[in-house]
């Protein structure tokens, strides 16, 4: 086992490493920009190395620095967490030529994977069923006639995209071109790359997916499945599992073909199998996600297994502990992400932390790095905390997550706490008949996702019947910005810039009434 690790990433994540490290005896090392200098994964480690300024490709996207800091802490591997470097098959590779373990998958299967179209292809020669779609990038000369051959609606996608950024759904061929064109732009900036292809859209559909772990040594198990239908946006809201809505026999398939996947490309550590399921049950694949996943902590709730402790040990070269018989679910869990958001326009909100009340008790879990005077600003992602509740069965889950997000405060920045607590009370999500375009269709029929009593405050002290107002004033603001004006953003941050512009170029003017 590692004597000394080192956590290229920040905030939340960083910090849920840290713990485990801790309890393994293993020293951390953290890396930090000028803008997390009092950084509570700053503080909660062994060691810690300034990387530089606060954007990111002056800190936490610097290769140099990061392997740098490694090699001066004499730490023997680099865990990358998700965002960042952590999917980026170059930084492994260096970290591999530097003597250093990267703490993820090979990095030639890390490469595959990041490619959709070679992920598809991969995925159809392992047996597993794919969406049609275009074989290959398709470009601006020949995208008519290839929506033609494929039939609308269809999803046009950026082939090295990610978070749910360059992604759009295109209904008619009227809107076809503006939105290649579009989706090419974001694709260009944010990835480096402008290659799109087209996909089948799924109406209906749920988003399942599939928790890996295998080490050096050909064992690879699975850890069930994750539904994370409720999305806004294509980003992801509310996780949980078992997803109670698949037939058993359907998830028993959907867990097969995720080691299917895994063994053909010979995958190691932990990475997540995606897939989509037609209300008919019928799955299709979707990507591999080769790094620990946000989600991770309901696996961890219902299976008592530590997901970053394996990856550790099989980074390590050590065979995994556990076969597929020891993994043995029990009770249900269900996790919010608390986003820092501006109920007024869904925009990102920025704020200093004044006053912090995060639930504690049996059952629950909170993965955060907010503390008194943390600084929420717009040079990262904004992921504030991951609030989970555990229960023996899923209504209980639901229960003792809405009390915990009830008696959370989070003072000095706006939160999506209230909508976090309208899903959890919306009928669709309470009947587990979701699906990824749940919220969407709510918010074109003018309704709220949830009903909770009017008389109540929330979490954060807003008041029920101010989303009507809030609605409104998103509106004026959307009506007046117009679509060629971007969501307000940090100089520098031009990843994050360019996905919240195309995210508030695309929201409708429903989407604006729900906080």
């Amino acid at each position: 086992m590692f004597s000394k690790v080192l956590i290229a990433n920040r905030g939340e994540i960083a910090c849920r490493i840290i713990r485990t490290c801790r309890k393994m005896g293993v020293k951390t090392v953290a890396v930090y920009s000028e803008a997390d200098r009092d950084a509570l994964h700053v503080r909660m480690a062994d060691e810690s190395r300034l990387l530089g300024p606060a954007p990111p490709l002056e800190s936490y996207l610097d290769m140099d620095k990061i392997l740098a800091a490694a090699r001066d802490s004499g730490a023997e591997a680099i865990h990358p967490c998700y965002g960042f470097l952590s999917e980026n098959p170059v930084f492994a590779w260096r970290c591999q030529e530097a003597g250093i373990t990267f703490i993820g998958p090979d990095p030639s299967v890390m490469e595959a994977m990041g490619d959709k179209l070679r992920a598809r292809r991969l995925a159809g020669k392992a047996g597993l069923p794919v969406l049609p779609g275009t074989d290959g990038p398709v470009a601006n000369s020949e995208a008519i006639d290839k929506a033609w051959e494929l039939g609308f609606p269809l999803m046009v996608k950026a082939t090295e995209g990610g978070g749910g950024i360059g992604i759009h759904v295109i209904e008619s061929m009227d809107e076809l071109m503006p939105l290649v064109e579009r989706t090419r732009k974001v694709a260009a900036s944010a990835f480096g790359s402008s290659r799109l292809f087209f996909e089948r859209y799924l109406k209906d559909a749920s988003h399942i997916e599939v928790q890996l772990i295998g080490d050096q040594h050909g064992n690879l198990v699975h850890l069930y499945e994750r539904d994370c239908s409720m999305q806004r946006r294509n980003q992801k809201l509310v996780e949980e599992t078992p997803a109670i809505k698949l037939d058993p026999s359907v998830r028993d398939y959907i867990c097969e073909m995720a080691l299917k996947l895994g063994r053909h490309i010979g995958y190691t550590n932990a990475g997540t199998a995606e897939f989509l399921v037609s209300p008919k049950g019928k799955v299709y694949f979707l990507e591999l996600n080769t790094r620990l996943q946000v989600e991770h902590g309901v696996t961890e709730l219902v299976t008592g297994v530590d997901l970053v402790e394996l990856q550790l040990r099989v980074a390590a070269g050590e065979p995994l502990p556990i076969t597929q018989d020891d993994v043995r679910p029990s009770g249900h869990a269900v996790e919010a992400r608390i986003y820092p958001e501006d109920p007024r326009t869904l925009l990102p909100a920025i704020g200093v932390v004044n006053g912090l009340r995060l639930p504690e008790g049996p059952g629950m879990r909170v993965d955060s790095a907010l503390c008194n005077g943390y600084e929420v600003t717009l040079h990262y992602e904004p992921l504030l905390a991951k609030v989970m509740a555990w229960a023996p069965d899923r209504t209980q889950a639901l229960q003792n997550l809405d009390q915990a997000l009830r008696g959370t405060v989070i003072q000095g920045v706006k939160t999506n706490i209230p909508l976090q607590r309208d899903i959890l009370a919306n009928p669709e999500f309470t009947a587990a008949t979701h699906h990824t375009g749940t919220l969407s269709a709510l918010a074109s029929a003018g309704q709220q996702p949830g009903t909770q009593d009017k008389h109540s405050m929330n979490g954060n002290g807003h008041h029920p019947d101010d989303r009507r107002t809030a609605a409104a004033i998103g509106v004026a603001l959307a009506l007046a910005l117009g679509e060629s004006q971007p969501a307000p953003v940090a100089p520098n941050a031009r990843w994050k810039s360019l996905a919240r512009q195309d995210q508030f170029a695309s929201r409708t003017i429903g989407s604006l009434g729900w906080r």
